[in-house]
């Protein structure tokens, strides 16, 4: 086969995160988003040292498991989900495959106990944050706003029916829409770098209701003295639609607070250079396991909360005893760990980079009682070297690309007997665990936790105990002696 033919295939497997592995004229073939037992045509895009990509053209014949009455009326166009159309049950088992399938060089079959996957409590309309997008669907097209359209990086596709959403999500995104839609407000484009609207950020909780909804825009108003109006005016106009919204009853929940955040930065992403508060606070409240938690616009907290609640159960379960320990709660975010795992332990002393979350995990330590929490704000890289108690247990929750090489090598030199690493990345767990046990650890138990339902992401948790050396055996056999 040469780059640019067309073939067909039945699709093998599906590999970490959307790799579907096809077999076609004796080639094998990654093509991203093809689901397994699916038969496909796609067309080679790449070939290279035996490797061949290739781009989905068309699904000929859907997968034997596939149940297309309940497929999201966005799929397909919207990048945002992969398995709609799948029963929940066999993504978990997707995922679990593609997890135990990246742990094998790492972790041999029987060196540790793998306790399966857990799904999430909703399979639907579980997420409580979205950063939606403003752009057109094609050049020149009307207003849309949602989700970037699969393989695309300009055209955005409006998703007013997302299925992973509560409903409010939808009715408030449809409401943006429209009311900018009539204004003739110009989108901000990624090539001129032109334009007024880039996002709407919507978080809401699922045991309260609360509502954040922040509008994202640059500081071009140019584009107002055409119409004689004033951005004053827009934001206000903008504001009494939304709680005209929950005023009619049309929300489920209730607004906390409705925002304007200025971003002029060249970067495609919700970067915050000043927020201003247009009604109520900045701020809302999620609880998680007896606990309450104050959620700020920017700040990190996961984007299922009863799927949190599993999977810090779950880590909760592998930390065990606490009591009379100083843990350490390494890349804390909003601090929902630290203080799950404070009201047993000596001390817990949580480390985030984002300074916003610090202080939220701060004041919500301080509204839940906890008095033996400390909370440092930097990169783990560093603020460790600064760290002058030991811990007696770790749990690390980094990013996807996993722990710094350096940081990690700092985090074990602490010499714990106990840690456990939550990864939302599993190829970048492998990459980290083969240094763990390199360096002396070895992985006890490994839980999955799927926490995004119909999208190739899955999180992991893994229990690591510290090797006993022979001198570490010695020591302890001399202190039962003693004692």
């Amino acid at each position: 086969m040469r780059k640019g033919d067309v073939f067909e295939g039945k699709v093998l497997r599906m590999d970490f995160p959307n790799k579907g592995i096809i077999e076609a004229e004796g080639e094998r073939i990654v093509v991203k988003n093809a689901l397994p037992g699916q038969k496909i045509q796609g067309v080679l895009t790449k070939k290279r040292k035996g490797a061949c990509e290739g781009r989905l053209l068309a699904v000929l014949e859907p997968s034997p498991v596939e149940d297309g009455g309940q497929a999201c009326p966005h799929s397909g166009l919207c990048g945002g989900c992969l398995y709609q159309g799948f029963p929940y049950e066999e993504q978990l088992a997707v995922k679990e495959s593609q997890v135990r399938a990246l742990l094998a060089p790492v972790l041999p079959e029987g060196s540790y106990v793998f306790e399966g996957i857990k799904g999430s409590p909703l399979e639907r309309g579980y997420r409580n944050k979205m950063e939606f997008s403003f752009g057109d669907e094609v050049k020149d097209g009307p207003l849309a706003l949602g989700m970037h359209k699969r393989g695309s990086f300009y055209d955005i596709v409006t998703t007013p029916q997302c299925q992973i959403v509560h409903p409010d999500f939808c009715r408030i995104l449809e409401t943006a829409r429209e009311y900018f839609a009539e204004l003739g407000a110009p989108f901000f484009k990624k090539l001129s770098h032109k334009g007024y609207l880039r996002h709407l950020l919507v978080r809401r909780a699922v045991k309260t209701g609360e509502i954040l909804v922040s509008l994202v825009t640059t500081t071009q108003t140019e584009w107002l003295s055409a119409g004689g109006s004033t951005e004053e005016a827009v934001l206000a106009g903008f504001r009494e639609r939304l709680l005209g919204l929950e005023l009619s009853g049309r929300l489920a929940g209730k607004f906390a607070g409705i925002l304007h955040t200025r971003n002029d930065s060249m970067a495609d992403a919700v970067i915050d250079e000043g927020t201003d508060i247009l009604w109520g606070t900045d701020y809302f409240y999620e609880e998680l396991l007896g606990l309450r938690f104050k959620i700020t616009p920017f700040s990190f907290f996961q984007t299922n909360s009863l799927g949190a609640e599993v999977l810090y159960g779950k880590a909760r379960e592998y930390v065990g005893e606490t009591k009379g320990k100083v843990v350490f709660d390494l890349y804390s975010g909003t601090g929902t760990i630290a203080q799950i795992l404070a009201p047993v332990a000596e001390k817990v002393v949580g480390v985030e980079i984002v300074e916003e979350a610090v202080r939220a995990a701060r004041e919500g330590a301080a509204a839940n009682g906890l008095a033996n929490c400390t909370f440092l704000a930097g990169d783990v890289l560093k603020v460790v070297d600064e760290l002058r108690e030991k811990p007696d247990i770790i749990v690390v929750d980094p990013p996807r690309d996993g722990i710094h090489p350096k940081a990690l090598g700092k985090i074990i030199d602490f010499g714990v007997d106990r840690m456990v690493y939550i990864s939302c990345k599993p190829t970048s767990l492998a990459r980290d665990l083969a240094v763990l046990l390199e360096r002396g650890y070895r992985a006890e138990r490994v839980c999955c936790v799927d926490m995004f339902p119909f999208t190739g992401n899955v999180e992991t948790v893994v229990l690591l105990s510290k090797l006993k050396t022979d001198k570490h055996i010695e020591v302890e056999l001399e202190m039962d002696e003693l004692d």
